[in-house]
């Protein structure tokens, strides 16, 4: 990763996949960076608030002034103030995780969520993350607004999801992404099955007004012994009439409206 910028950005990344910490050597040679610009640069961000050690020469690790940023964001841009009823309500009926994902540019993200399951098998993913567009019904959910071309390009981009990180179902083929898009396009909303996670089912729809690009995508998850197929469709309706709410009120949120921009479109040549 080339550049002072790319490399902090990097040190970042890296940290909040290691949440226990690392030290400047694991950092340094995982990145591919000499260890002395790695310490300037952590030394920068510990300046700043961003990184700290845990004792003299230990490990670093992220501070939560990213979260802090985060959630200053969300709470700013409106999306939980118009958003939250909505799931909390949605996951009252289906009785599992319901999760709101916004588009920004090409990428799919997980901002809310709203958990139905009272007992039993609980499925509840961290916030925060990048749905991958292949195998998830959140991805498939935004994709099936879009052309078969544009939707292969996004995923292009981004890269199939193995099933071996994902589901045993996860789509691995053009062909097979295509089915599951076609078929969602079919009933208004996308289903999967152990294409996310082992175990776990999933639908998802577009939240979109009518004639506008989709701004993000509305999904129920849970364990999939509860959440079988025939359960699946007939939550269709309620899934679709939140999103479609949840649609309409949207235009009091930044966020929302900067994602009705649509897809980032790559660099001219």
């Amino acid at each position: 990763m080339n550049g002072i910028l790319g490399r902090t950005l990097g040190i970042l990344e890296h940290l909040a996949a290691h949440p226990q910490g690392l030290p400047l050597a694991s950092l340094a040679d995982d990145l591919d960076i000499p260890r002395s610009a790695a310490h300037r640069l952590l030394a920068e961000l510990a300046q700043h608030g961003y990184v700290r050690q845990l004792r003299a020469q230990g490990d670093y690790v992220l501070t939560t002034k990213l979260v802090s940023l985060g959630l200053s964001f969300l709470s700013r841009s409106g999306v939980v103030d118009i958003a939250q009823p909505l799931l909390e309500r949605l996951a009252e009926a289906s009785g599992e995780l319901v999760r709101l994902a916004v588009i920004d540019g090409d990428t799919l993200t997980f901002v809310a969520k709203a958990q139905g399951a009272r007992s039993g098998l609980r499925y509840d993913p961290d916030m925060g993350t990048e749905a991958p567009l292949s195998c998830s019904a959140s991805g498939h959910a935004w994709l099936m607004t879009l052309s078969d071309e544009q939707a292969l390009e996004l995923v292009a981009r981004q890269g199939f999801g193995s099933r071996e990180q994902f589901g045993v179902n996860a789509p691995v083929t053009v062909a097979q992404l295509l089915e599951h898009l076609h078929a969602a396009r079919a009933r208004g909303f996308s289903l999967t099955r152990e294409t996310f996670a082992p175990g776990m089912a999933a639908m998802s729809a577009p939240v979109r007004r009518p004639g506008q690009p989709a701004i993000g995508t509305l999904s129920i998850a849970g364990p999939h012994v509860r959440l079988t197929e025939e359960r699946m469709l007939a939550l269709g309706p309620t899934l679709i009439a939140v999103a479609d709410e949840l649609a309409a009120a949207s235009g009091a949120s930044p966020l929302f409206s900067r994602a009705a921009a649509g897809p980032r479109q790559p660099p001219s040549a």
